[in-house]
């Protein structure tokens, strides 16, 4: 497993931070919008982006108009590693349990 796919899931092994990914799933959300529809504080919300961040799932942009607003969307290339590992897992584990269909039934 690599570094990335690592820093991935142990982001999103915190639920504050899966729910803050649902919101973003749908559009890029402001810091202070997404602390609010979490019911967090602001510096709260901080730590859970900044975790976020440093997974690579999110990345932040200034709008020209304020550069004090930040603004978070989701990265598609973390989930997409993951999903490639999810998808790898879930051929070994198809592969076991048909092999131990075969093995029942040859035992009958």
């Amino acid at each position: 497993m690599s570094e990335a796919l690592d820093r991935t899931l142990a982001a999103l092994a915190e639920p504050t931070r899966r729910r803050a990914v649902d919101l973003l799933r749908a559009r890029p959300h402001r810091a202070g919008e997404l602390a609010e529809a979490l019911g967090l504080s602001p510096p709260a919300m901080s730590r859970h982006l900044k975790a976020l961040r440093q997974s690579g799932l999110v990345e932040e942009s200034h709008p020209e108009f304020d550069a004090r607003v930040r603004v978070y969307r989701l990265r598609s290339e973390p989930m997409d590693e993951l999903k490639a590992w999810l998808e790898a897992a879930e051929e070994l584990w198809v592969d076991q349990l048909t092999a131990l269909k075969a093995h029942v039934e040859k035992a009958r």
